[in-house]
């Protein structure tokens, strides 16, 4: 299942993206996503095992910290690649006392804004 963090309706809990902070394993795999990467190019280049780094990926991308898209092959074995979904993100105290997140999300491109609207259109059709 591919996640758009642009198209998410529901925002994370500021819990939620803390916890995926706080793990190591998820702040190595921020740490060398320069370009988007498959989970086998992530698995080589940091030290982390493929079966942890699957579930790290998840946890990534439940909390839109990662998007993920299809890299579309043409042997037909399309994979999954994953890309930072932020650049920034501020972590404040509300005025009852709970922890608020604010995620700022980098511009999209004339061509991802494009693919949003034909997304939706299938969505309506």
């Amino acid at each position: 299942m591919v996640r758009d963090p642009f198209a998410s309706e529901s925002t994370p809990s500021a819990e939620e993206i803390c916890a995926a902070l706080d793990d190591p394993d998820c702040r190595e795999i921020i740490r060398n996503l320069e370009e988007p990467m498959t989970a086998s190019e992530l698995t080589s280049r940091c030290d982390i095992p493929q079966s942890t780094l699957y579930r790290k990926l998840e946890v990534l991308t439940e909390s839109t910290l990662l998007e993920e898209s299809t890299e579309i092959r043409q042997d037909g074995h399309h994979a999954s690649k994953y890309s930072i979904a932020f650049d920034e993100i501020t972590i404040g105290l509300d005025e009852d006392r709970s922890l608020s997140v604010e995620i700022e999300r980098p511009a999209r491109t004339a061509d991802e804004r494009l693919a949003d609207l034909w997304s939706e259109v299938r969505k309506e059709t």
